[in-house]
């Protein structure tokens, strides 16, 4: 069995949040919605919502209980969002390719 990499993210508030990559019930979801991206690549909300709820599908694994959007938006900054991104999927938005390599 492969070695599970954990890595520790910070919230604004404060709050410490162990991730991992995804359990396949969830990286499922998480990546159906991820392939959304380069649809709207060329709108930044629409593109921070996708990266949001892929966020959201991540935290049920990563926390015991339920985040709210607004809780989320509130508490994570775009570097942390693209730290779970990678921790959950293994896909490092900070790489030029990654968005065409995950289509």
């Amino acid at each position: 069995m492969a070695e599970q990499t954990t890595k520790q993210i910070t919230l604004i508030d404060g709050t410490t949040v162990d991730v991992r990559p995804l359990k396949i019930s969830l990286l499922k979801p998480f990546m159906k919605r991820f392939q959304e991206l380069s649809d709207v690549s060329d709108n930044n909300d629409e593109s921070m919502n996708v990266l949001l709820d892929c966020v959201e599908i991540a935290f049920k694994q990563y926390l015991k209980e339920e985040v709210t959007r607004e809780a989320l938006e509130d508490n994570i900054d775009l570097p942390t969002v693209y730290a779970v991104i990678d921790a959950a999927s293994g896909i490092q938005l900070t790489d030029p390719t990654a968005l065409l390599a995950s289509k």
